[in-house]
């Protein structure tokens, strides 16, 4: 019987902190060796020849919305985890604003049926929080769930928890980690009235940073941050958008050991409220995208390690629903298949190093949330490993979009890397355009107590 083993040889590694050119061993789902230099393989094993490329972890995205059950005209886990895997992320985790809204564990049991039969990445999937699920939630299963979702305030599908009685018992009693969505919604409603009065129903969209501005920002991401040092909290707050907010995260102690962790989402480090005027309601997201000096500080708190992860928050509508006026284009943008290249063309401009890229993308998702076996270029890990062409350009179009809602805000742009080819536990799932979807991804699992 021939051996299904692959050696990928000749590539460079980069993969904790280092970058060295050598071999990896893939045998059936797992990572079997990894050496520098050469390595003989096996006479029955399939060699990739991979000079010129780079090998990194696949990506973990922690944020991304699929929109399935129940809103999948705009996109589903088949569509979007195509893009995924198209983009270098092999594994990723959903949010709870779905239809119906994921706020029970017999729910959140229903989206991972429906993605091991359809995702080709490997997924997780976020309980949502609401007033009244607390029971919910105290009996999510650590190690088959990675968190409990809550918003601070109101975005997408409108899963608001404001009841300060209900925060203290969520971040009391959860045994999963706590991911939080800071936006005060009394700041926002107050300066959606003002703008109202100023501009009727007809808001210009440069207006969404005012609306959503660094104090709801920085109000909301102080209350969940003091909750959680009340009670010692795992706290994640998912994309930060301001520089105010740095000032409430550390960055004097591991990784490993932080109770608050922070992720910044890729758009929030490429636009800033200039692009407002090109780009449209299509840059609309929550929290909104702020200044040009937001940009700078978020980058400057990534290098610095106040912020711990790169997300993407990809959130998918129709291109006909972005066309609306401001009140009824709703917020969001699809990133999944994009926010490798774009981060890796911010390498090129000389923003981040790729060894940094690949801790924020790759290992400090797999270490803030405990993936197990998952994150790292590591013997006995799971063969999540994407192969870049490091010097292979692509522009950005309808024709190789593969989100569901057929458009990007990267459109016509043009990316100086490219992924060439994306292994899932072992699966060549994307090779040089084409998808290989006859295996699906796995559950994630955790490692906690």
């Amino acid at each position: 019987m021939k051996s299904n083993d692959i050696l990928i040889r000749n590539v460079t590694i980069v993969n904790e902190g280092t970058r060295f050119i050598g071999c990896v061993l893939i045998s059936g789902q797992l990572i079997k060796a990894v050496v520098e230099g050469e390595m003989q393989p096996a006479s029955d094993c399939e060699v990739m020849d991979a000079t010129g490329l780079l090998l990194l972890p696949g990506i973990i995205d922690c944020h991304v919305h699929f929109r399935e059950p129940g809103v999948i005209h705009k996109a589903d886990l088949s569509t979007e985890s195509r893009a995924a895997v198209a983009g270098g992320v092999t594994s990723f985790f959903e949010m709870p604003n779905t239809q119906p809204q994921t706020v029970t564990l017999e729910l959140l049991e229903q989206k991972m049926a429906l993605a091991a039969e359809k995702s080709l990445a490997n997924y997780s999937f976020f309980l949502g929080a609401n007033n009244s699920n607390i029971n919910e939630i105290i009996n999510a299963d650590p190690r088959t769930v990675c968190g409990v979702k809550v918003f601070f305030g109101a975005s997408t599908g409108n899963m608001l928890v404001d009841k300060i009685s209900t925060l203290e018992e969520i971040f009391k009693r959860s045994p999963i980690p706590v991911a939080a969505h800071c936006e005060d919604e009394a700041v926002v409603r107050a300066n959606t009235e003002a703008m109202r009065l100023k501009y009727g129903d007809d808001i210009p969209i440069e207006m969404h940073p005012l609306i959503r501005n660094a104090a709801a920002c920085y109000r909301s991401s102080e209350l969940a941050v003091t909750l959680a040092r009340k009670y010692n909290t795992r706290l994640h707050i998912t994309h930060l958008s301001t520089a105010a907010e740095l000032g409430l995260l550390d960055n004097t102690i591991p990784l490993a050991q932080k109770r608050i962790t922070a992720e910044v989402c890729t758009h929030y480090l490429w636009f800033c409220d200039e692009d407002y005027a090109r780009l449209g309601t299509k840059l609309k997201v929550n929290p909104a995208i702020k200044s040009a000096a937001d940009r700078t500080a978020l980058m400057q708190g990534l290098l610095g390690n106040k912020i711990d992860i790169i997300a993407t928050d990809h959130a998918p509508h129709l291109a006909e629903e972005k066309r609306n006026t401001y009140f009824k284009a709703p917020s969001g943008t699809p990133l999944v298949q994009h926010s490798l290249p774009a981060m890796l063309q911010m390498v090129r401009q000389g923003k981040i190093e790729l060894v940094t890229l690949v801790e924020k993308m790759c290992h400090a998702p797999a270490i803030c949330y405990n993936i197990e076996n998952r994150g790292f270029i590591r013997p006995g890990y799971f063969a999540d490993l994407v192969l870049v062409n490091p010097e292979h350009k692509f522009t950005v179009s309808k024709e190789n979009i593969l989100y569901k809602c057929g458009w990007s805000v990267f459109e016509a742009t043009t990316f100086d890397a490219s992924v060439e080819k994306t292994f899932v536990n072992g699966h060549l799932a994307f090779n040089n355009g084409t998808i290989n979807d006859s295996v699906k991804g796995l559950r994630l699992t955790f490692d906690r107590k």
